[in-house]
C-alpha cells in the first residue's frame, strides 16, 4: 500500500501551489516585473563615463551567487551586474519551453526594466557562453565585447545511452523552435504530479552535494542560498528547454554563412587549463573540448584566448582573478559608452 506516501506527495504539491517557500537569504539585488514574472538582478559598482557596464551570465544550473568570488573583483574598475533565469536563485518561473531564444529576450527585458544602459561587456560561463553569443547576435548595436569562460562548444559533444559520442547537431529533428513568450509564466501549480515526483526524487538524490567542491570554495552565504536554490521545485522546472539541439544546430548553420560570428566585437575566450571530463571516453571527449575553445576565438577577428592554468570548469571559482582581468582587458578595447 502507498496511502500514506502519496497523501505526503499532496500534500507537498499543495503547499507548492499555495505558499512557495522563501529564500533563506533576502536579495542583495532587486525583482523586476517582465510583464507576469519577476527576475532578480544584481548590480553593484559604479558606472564609468566611458566604460561599458559588465553583464554575466552563468552557467546551467547556476546563478547570480556563483558569480560571488568574480563580481566584487569587477566592481573594483566597472559597473556590473549578475542575475537568476527565471526559476533559479530568487527569480520566479518564466514562461515555457525555456529556449536559449526566450532567456535571451529576459535577460534584454530585465536590464531595460532595471535601467541599465548599454553597450554592455557580457560574460558567459559554460551554458552562459550560448546565451551571450545569441545576445550579441540579435543585440548587436547593444554589446561592447563578449568574455567567454569555458564556454559552450560552437557544436558540442554528446554522449549517447549506448556510450556512443556524437555532435549536438546530429540530434536536431528539424522541429521549429517556438516563438518567444512575453506572457503567460509557468506557475508550480500547473506542473503535473508525474513531473513534480520526477524533480522531488532527483533534489532527494543531490541533497548534501549542492556545494560539492569547488562551489565549497563560495562564501558561506552563496553555498547556503544554492543550497536552498536547487532544493526547489522550480529550480529544476526552469531547466526545461527540449528545442536546444535544434538551436544549437540553427546557430551552426547561421556561423557558416558568416567568417565571424561576432564580426570585430573585442573577445576574450578563457579555457580551463585542468582536464575536468570523466567517465567513458573522457580523453577523447578533453582533446574535443580543448579544440572547441580553440576554435571560438574564431567568432570574432579580435578573438583572443587564455588559459586559466590551475582551473576546472568552473573557472569564475577556481581562478576568479583571471576572469576578472579577462574583463578588465576587455573593458579597455570595447567601444565607449
Amino acid at each position: 500500500m502507498r496511502v500514506v506516501p502519496l497523501i505526503l506527495q499532496l500534500i507537498a504539491i499543495a503547499g507548492h501551489a499555495q505558499t512557495p517557500p522563501r529564500p533563506p537569504i533576502a536579495p542583495p539585488g532587486r525583482l523586476v516585473d517582465l510583464g507576469g514574472w519577476r527576475l532578480h538582478i544584481h548590480c553593484s559598482g559604479q558606472v564609468a563615463a566611458s566604460w561599458p557596464a559588465v553583464v554575466l551570465e552563468a552557467g546551467a544550473g547556476d546563478f547570480s551567487v556563483d558569480w560571488s568570488l568574480v563580481q566584487p573583483l569587477v566592481a573594483r574598475f566597472a559597473r556590473v551586474c549578475s542575475y537568476d533565469r527565471a526559476g533559479a536563485g530568487w527569480s520566479d518561473l518564466g514562461p515555457r519551453p525555456r529556449t536559449m531564444q526566450q532567456q535571451v529576450w529576459e535577460l534584454h527585458a530585465l536590464l531595460e526594466g532595471a535601467g541599465e544602459k548599454p553597450p554592455f561587456v557580457l560574460v558567459g560561463h559554460s551554458y552562459g557562453g550560448w546565451l551571450v553569443r545569441l545576445f550579441a547576435e540579435k543585440y548587436a548595436a547593444e554589446v561592447a565585447g563578449v568574455v567567454l569562460v569555458d564556454a559552450g562548444a560552437e557544436d558540442p559533444v554528446r554522449v549517447l545511452p549506448d556510450g556512443k559520442m556524437t555532435r549536438a547537431s546530429e540530434l536536431a529533428k528539424g522541429q521549429p523552435v517556438p516563438p518567444v513568450k512575453t506572457s503567460d509564466p509557468l506557475r508550480e501549480s500547473d506542473i503535473p504530479p508525474r513531473i513534480i515526483s520526477l524533480i522531488e526524487s532527483g533534489i532527494r538524490a543531490m541533497t548534501g552535494h549542492f556545494n560539492d567542491s569547488p562551489r565549497d570554495k563560495l562564501p558561506p552565504e552563496a553555498q547556503r542560498m544554492r543550497e536552498w536554490s536547487l532544493s526547489q521545485i522550480k529550480h529544476a522546472a526552469s531547466n526545461d528547454n527540449p528545442f536546444e539541439a535544434e538551436e544549437l544546430a540553427t546557430m551552426l548553420v547561421e556561423r557558416r554563412k558568416k567568417q565571424t560570428v561576432l564580426a570585430d566585437l573585442p573577445l576574450m575566450v578563457v579555457s580551463r587549463g585542468l582536464p575536468d571530463e570523466d567517465g567513458p571516453q573522457a580523453a577523447q571527449r578533453e582533446e574535443a573540448h580543448r579544440r572547441d575553445q580553440a576554435a571560438l576565438v574564431t567568432f570574432s577577428s579580435r578573438g583572443k584566448q587564455i588559459i586559466a592554468a590551475k582551473s576546472g570548469h568552473h573557472v569564475p571559482i577556481d581562478e576568479p582573478n583571471v576572469v576578472a582581468s579577462a574583463i578588465r582587458e576587455i573593458l579597455q578595447a570595447a567601444r565607449p559608452r
